[in-house]
């Protein structure tokens, strides 16, 4: 048999094997070359971090105790990957556009940001993870004892047997080797899970460690497996006669039992903060889900198969009374395949650590973005942006919360006695994660979830649970015999396993029964009775209709923000080169030169996205916001305030927002009725216009007409001043009724468009000189030739009307002293721009929705038309993929023709 030093050298050349191959997933993701890291395989891998010790030692002890009961823990999973698959992946999207970063994220997101909820998810997880890792450190612990003792198997059975006594007196090796257990893994993850400080990014050496951890696990169990049924009980049919001879063959199924089991391993595929990690933080791609939805129930299917063969024979040839919860490693000890048995060892060992590290690296990034920066900011005064060097402080955080949470689970595990079942164990822990599952589902499909609802829910299923199975785990060290049998002060309906009178369940049933029931009615009843601020019903509705807009919400309006100031904030948190590149990709998109872009919502809410990513998201919008608003307050005054400012808000619109789809439709018609109110007051003054244009040439062409054929005394002068005045009222005539039928050909999409290509400054000149002729020299034109030098492929005629409408529109209402045009001419990447801008009035604010519309002109006094010409010009630019439009901010009248780039091509 091999001695117990071996065996601790043979773990410390498998953890240096992990340690190569992460080594080598990172510096490959690194240099660009792991394609192969993002593949569906190695996400489905991913997942088998939820096949811990319980699935690989606690399945076999289960089935040993209860029969096929062991088969729930898999069978919740499964009806995820398989029922629920739409679900995961509308929590993949929302991840991966919200930038979340643990399940506490999530909640805190999705409520507004906030982050008293995000502490609450936190501390919970905390809590619930503890007596998970605990389970894991008893099972490498007991399995390194095992090897410790004597190659009899008596001895095995007797040293498993008093391993799981729970007597509260673990030998002091017990206690050692789960301690240097414990800093090993702590060791591991703080190497390889603090390498990113986005923890939105994927931790492609830890994935890829668990990965090949899922691979050792899997073959070593099958392994025993094939080793039971084939070298111990000769064959298929001669295992299926052992467990027809076996007392396993008579299980009684409780239903209700299997039902829960059933439902909380489904709830904590989840909620569980490792499974929120490997499902949603670390998805590189949600279309993997496709293939996990098959691959990982296959997994689960093939560490199945074998656990009852190995129970039964275990039962049959090891001694009674022995530990069924180290059948996969006692069986092959006691029949001499020590190197079986090693391998066995390596999978159980694989299946604690790879849970190990996942939880801490998930509940770390809970423990530094939700408690740590937060009371780090307030210490600081808020100044985000002028304090130190805030990457280190996270990284720091994070570091100490993954060392602080293994030991917490080292800590329950000496202070229990490391002797309850892993089963049992596993199932605590359940419990307590599935606590936010009310949460997390109602906030991904009800919009009228609520902070206070959510809040509310979350401590009522928390404390039930703490208090009806989390503390009694302890046993007499937090609640006496009598305490537990009596009741608090001796009242017998509030005793834990008897809560409300109901007594006699199962403790586990018992406990998620009320939880869970008391948990929902909670979070819906508070839901309903209280009212979303503004910030949690836009969060509501990017969550709700995720795939109908993946975006952030645009909830910063331009304030008083520095662009330096967030620039600094930015470097401290995501580093001097990843910040310079942000903001430089913005200042592009911007059209600026320079490295600043402007602090405009669309920026701010990209800014907050990308912080949230290291931060979380309710800090990283603290932060923003302290910035943004000017000011230096901490977290909890900023929060007060918003709060404040969403009550005075929202005082006149409660009414309206009683009936959110009724309130919204009537605004939607009352704005379509003043518009068209207008409109129809435009359509008289037009159809008046019409009358009066027409009117007037053809008053002027039947008078002249008149007096040459009646008058046989004009001189020739005056015959031709006569023809001249018919012939110049008929052109005017023409004209309008051109306006007319072309702005009805564009309208009804009648409209051929003569494409062919040009250069801009060619346009432009052509569009000058027309607008010019006639009219004197009054309007001065300012251009950058430079700039214009740019080929178009479009309709040049079209394009110049459009020009043209716009010089003379500035000719004609610029009511400047000495009237300038500017023609600017701007590459926005995507697009050219000609901006057209005047140093006039301008044109009224409220005027301008309407100085495109068909009966609409800029000035009565200065018509001079019927109005058509920026109609008919949006008519052109929508039938050349382009727009015209509006450009506020400016001094004067400002318009902006916007061309698409495969219509304006760049000069070579």
């Amino acid at each position: 048999m091999i001695s117990f030093n071996g065996l601790v050298a043979i773990c410390l050349a498998y953890v240096v094997l992990l340690f190569a191959v992460a080594f080598f997933a990172d510096g490959a993701a690194r240099r660009g070359r792991g394609g192969w890291l993002r593949s569906p395989m190695v996400y489905t891998l991913s997942l088998s971090v939820y096949c811990t010790a319980w699935t690989f030692y606690g399945a076999v002890g289960s089935a040993a105790r209860s029969g096929l009961e062991y088969l729930t823990i898999y069978l919740g999973p499964t009806l995820v990957m398989i029922g629920w698959w739409w679900v995961l992946r509308k929590l993949v999207r929302i991840g991966r556009s919200q930038r979340i970063t643990s399940v506490a994220d999530l909640v805190s997101s999705r409520y507004g940001k906030s982050n008293l909820l995000a502490v609450g998810v936190t501390l919970l997880s905390v809590t619930a993870t503890t007596p998970y890792i605990a389970l894991q450190l008893q099972s490498v612990t007991v399995s390194l004892e095992v090897f410790s003792g004597s190659g009899t198997g008596s001895a095995i059975g007797a040293l498993a047997t008093d391993a799981a006594s729970g007597d509260g007196n673990a030998p002091a090796q017990s206690a050692n080797s789960a301690f240097l257990v414990a800093l090993g893994l702590a060791l591991f993850t703080v190497i390889f899970g603090t390498r990113n400080l986005d923890a939105n990014e994927r931790h492609h050496g830890v994935v890829m460690a668990i990965a090949v951890e899922a691979v050792v696990k899997l073959f070593a169990l099958m392994a025993v497996g094939v080793f039971v049924v084939w070298g111990l009980s000769g064959g298929i049919a001669e295992t299926l006669a052992r467990i027809e001879a076996s007392p396993l063959r008579s299980w009684d199924i409780n239903g209700g039992r299997w039902a829960g089991l059933i439902f909380l391993s489904a709830a904590a595929f989840i909620c569980l903060p490792r499974m929120f990690q490997v499902l949603v933080v670390e998805s590189a791609d949600e279309d993997h889900l496709r293939t996990a939805s098959w691959a990982f129930p296959l997994y689960l299917l093939l560490m199945s198969v074998f656990v009852v063969p190995i129970a039964v024979t275990g039962l049959d040839l090891l001694p009674a009374g022995a530990n069924p919860d180290l059948f996969v490693v006692t069986l092959p000890l006691a029949q001499g395949q020590t190197e079986l048995a090693v391998l066995s060892f390596l999978g159980g060992f694989s299946s604690a650590t790879s849970m190990v590290i996942v939880a801490s690296i998930a509940v770390s990034t809970m423990v530094s973005n939700h408690i740590v920066m937060p009371l780090w900011l307030r210490l600081t005064g808020g100044r985000a942006s002028m304090s130190g060097d805030i990457r280190h402080v996270v990284l720091t955080a994070r570091r100490v919360s993954i060392v602080s949470v293994v030991l917490l689970g080292y800590f329950y595990y000496a202070l229990s006695g490391g002797g309850t079942a892993l089963a049992s164990i596993g199932i605590i822990s359940f419990v307590g994660a599935v606590q936010v599952l009310p949460s997390v589902l109602g906030g991904i499909f009800w919009r009228g979830a609520t902070r206070l609802g959510a809040l509310a829910g979350l401590f009522t299923g928390a404390t039930l649970w703490a208090y009806t199975l989390f503390l009694p785990s302890f046993g007499p060290v937090i609640f006496s015999a009598e305490f537990m049998s009596a009741g608090p002060f001796g009242i017998g309906w509030l005793a834990p396993h008897a809560l409300f009178g109901l007594s006699g369940m199962d403790p586990f049933l018992h406990a998620l029964l009320w939880s869970m029931s008391l948990n929902a009615i909670a979070f819906f009843v508070v839901s309903v009775a209280s009212f979303p601020t503004p910030l949690e019903r836009l969060q509501g509705a990017q969550f709700v209709n995720i795939f109908q807009h993946s975006g952030g919400p645009r909830s910063w309006s331009a304030g008083v923000a520095q662009t330096e100031d967030l620039l600094i904030m930015s470097q401290r948190i995501l580093g001097s080169d990843q910040a310079i590149a942000l903001f430089r990709r913005e200042a592009r998109r911007m059209g600026l030169k320079g490295d600043l872009p402007e602090p405009e919502p669309g920026f701010l809410e990209t800014l907050e996205r990308e912080l949230a990513g290291s931060v979380g998201a309710a800090t990283a919008h603290a932060m923003v916001g302290q910035i943004v608003g000017g000011t230096s307050v901490s977290v909890q005054d900023l929060i007060a305030v918003a709060d404040e400012s969403a009550q005075l808000m929202e005082y006149s619109a409660r009414l309206e927002a009683q009936s959110a789809e009724l309130s919204r439709t009537a605004r939607q018609l009352r704005e379509a009725n003043q518009k068209l109110t207008r409109l129809s007051v435009q359509k008289d003054a037009f159809l008046s216009q019409i009358s009066h244009e027409l009117r007037t040439p053809m008053s002027s062409i039947r008078a002249f007409s008149e007096i040459l054929r009646d008058s046989d005394s004009l001189s020739d002068a005056e015959q031709s001043k006569f023809a001249s005045i018919i012939h110049d009222e008929t052109i005017r005539l023409t004209r309008l009724l051109d306006d007319i039928l072309d702005l009805s050909v564009m309208e009804n999409g009648r409209v051929s468009l003569n494409l062919r290509e040009g250069t801009l400054s060619d346009v432009i000149e052509r569009a000058v000189a027309a607008a010019a002729a006639g009219e004197g020299d009054g309007l001065r034109i300012q251009r950058n030739h430079v700039s214009e030098v740019v080929r178009l492929h479009t309709d040049l005629d079209r394009l110049a009307q459009v020009f043209i409408n716009l010089i003379a529109n500035a000719r004609k209402y610029c009511e400047a002293e000495k009237p300038v045009l500017q023609i600017r001419v701007r590459d926005l990447g995507d697009a050219i721009c000609v901006d057209f801008v005047d140093n006039g009035q301008g044109v009224p604010e409220e005027s301008r929705d309407m100085i495109f519309e068909k009966f609409s002109r800029m000035s009565d006094q200065k018509a001079g038309g019927a109005g058509l010409g920026l109609a008919i010009c949006r008519q052109i630019m929508e039938r050349l993929g382009g727009t015209i439009s509006y450009l506020p901010g400016e001094t004067g009248g400002a318009f902006r023709v916007r061309l698409p780039r495969d219509a304006a091509l760049a000069a070579e």
